[in-house]
Order: C-alpha cells, then structure tokens, then sequence
C-alpha cells in the first residue's frame, strides 16, 4: 500500500481501457480483408510504424509507405476506415475508473504510445473526454515508452508526486519503468485482478 493517497492513474488505452489501435491481429485481418502480401506488409510497417507513433509522419504518409506504395484497387479513405473500425471499448474497466474518479475525486491521464490520427479517433468515438482529464500520447509529445522522459511529463503535467500516481498498463517493461520513477505500478491482466490491485492501493469501489 503506497504511504499517501493515490491522487491521479496514468492509463495505457490499448489493452487497459480500449482494445488496441492497430496490433498484429489488426494489420493480420487487413491483408486478408484486401488481398495484401503479409509478409511484406507488416516488414514495412516495422521499419515506419515508430515515425508515425512519435508523430513524425502522418497516417496518410505511413499507408503510403506500408499500403499504397503501388496502385491498389481500393482507396486510402477505405483503408483508413478500416482501421479505424478494429477498435472497440472494454466498459468494465471503463466503468471502474470512472466510479474510482467519481468516488476518490481523482485525475485521470491517457498515457499512450499512438499515431495522431488513429488516438483522436479513439478518444472522440469513445466519448474519452467524458472522464479523462488529460491525454499524454506519443504522437503528441513527441515520446514515446518505454523512454523515461515521457512519463516524467505525465508527472509533470499533473503536478503530483510520483508515490500518489499509479499507471496500469499490460506492458510489463512499461510498468517497470514507471516504479523506477516510484510510480505505484499496476500491470493488467484483466478486470478482476486490476480492481483488485487498486484496491491494495486504497481505491476500491467496496464499502468500507
């Protein structure tokens, strides 16, 4: 149990809150929904994929790096809605944190390694702002984790201790990372072990 009240949760989307953006699974069904090769597909993605996350490059810029280097029988806008249709919310967790951050008054911070265009359609078809008060994400600041600068910006920006803050996130590196910094860490495996780990911390939604 940390020594002060936690005060503010830093949360990873992809895999926390939200199903993720764009994983292997994702470009996986896209090859096969378009008749793409693969192979080739995901070794572009690889070699470009970072320079979009950090906000480098636009999502245009990488489909047409990783998809439309060669004239393809479907457009970029249908590609990109197909992207953008592989999302879909977790509303147990979703509905956790907002109860904690209604019940503890909490400040609650996306902290997220994401391309622009693909986080901005994920925080406004989920309603995101609704409960989330700030959005720390890669393609924004121009970080990304596990680099140590970007989470020293989340402490920053909301000017709380580092032992009053606690991240989940289904990274186990990225957890590590933030309890160097004496985050409170929560690396998440699923609802019921999640809510039970910010119950450790004080936070439960049980009375008391």
């Amino acid at each position: 149990m940390s020594s002060a009240p936690i005060s503010t949760l830093f949360l990873d989307l992809g895999g926390v809150l939200l199903s993720d953006g764009w994983n292997t699974a994702c470009r996986k069904k896209a090859a096969e929904t378009f008749a793409l090769d693969a192979r080739e597909m995901e070794e572009r993605h690889h070699l470009t994929f970072d320079t979009y996350e950090v906000g480098k490059l636009s999502l245009d810029g990488y489909l047409e790096r990783v998809v439309f280097y060669e004239s393809r029988p479907f457009t970029m806008e249908e590609f990109r809605r197909f992207i953008f249709s592989q999302s879909y919310p977790f509303p147990d967790m979703i509905e956790l944190i907002r109860k904690l951050k209604e019940k503890y008054g909490l400040k609650l911070a996306v902290l997220s390694n994401e391309g622009r265009e693909i986080q901005i359609h994920r925080i406004q078809a989920f309603d995101l702002p609704s409960f989330i008060d700030y959005f720390i994400v890669s393609s924004f600041v121009h970080l990304r984790k596990p680099d140590e600068d970007i989470y020293r910006l989340a402490l920053d920006v909301s000017q709380t201790p580092p032992g009053q803050c606690a991240y989940i996130e289904d990274r186990p590196m990225f957890v590590d990372v933030a309890r160097k910094l004496g985050i409170q860490g929560i690396c998440h495996r699923g609802y019921a072990t999640t809510k039970a780990a910010l119950a450790g911390l004080s936070l439960s939604l049980e009375s008391a």
